[in-house]
């Protein structure tokens, strides 16, 4: 039997989401967790928020999704690391005309940036949540 494909629609329809939530963490940051905790400790909360809200659409989108093995798992991470990526630099080069080095800056462990380890988190979720859900194959 041939290797199924991975499902690039499903997987573009749950980075959506998780691009929706990272908007929605990012107003809360600023709006909310900044204001009361002061910069550090909202940049580490927000991070953890983050990650759990990609774990949760990865375990959504796990039973529509599945059966995959683990290499097109992690394809699938791979595409949301690419694709936040791209917007990420696109969006603050094209739209927001910011540097290199202000685009550049976010990816320090600096005043409590988890920013790099979201990515890597974002690229492992897709496996993480499969593993979680037994594999990937089709909820019951």
């Amino acid at each position: 039997m041939p290797a199924r494909r991975l499902p690039l629609r499903g997987a573009l329809l749950a980075w959506l989401a998780i691009l929706a939530l990272a908007f929605l963490n990012g107003g809360l940051r600023e709006l909310v967790l900044v204001p009361r905790l002061g910069l550090p400790a909202a940049l580490v909360l927000s991070g953890l928020l983050l990650c759990a809200c990609i774990l949760a659409v990865a375990l959504a989108c796990i039973p529509r999704l599945g059966p995959l093995d683990r290499t097109q798992w992690l394809g699938m991470g791979l595409l949301w690391l690419l694709l936040t990526l791209g917007l990420e630099f696109g969006f603050g080069r094209m739209v927001q005309g910011r540097s290199w080095p202000e685009l550049l800056a976010a990816y320090r462990f600096r005043d409590g940036n988890l920013w790099p380890a979201v990515l890597v988190f974002t690229m492992f979720a897709p496996l993480l949540a499969a593993r979680l859900r037994g594999g990937g194959r089709p909820a019951r």
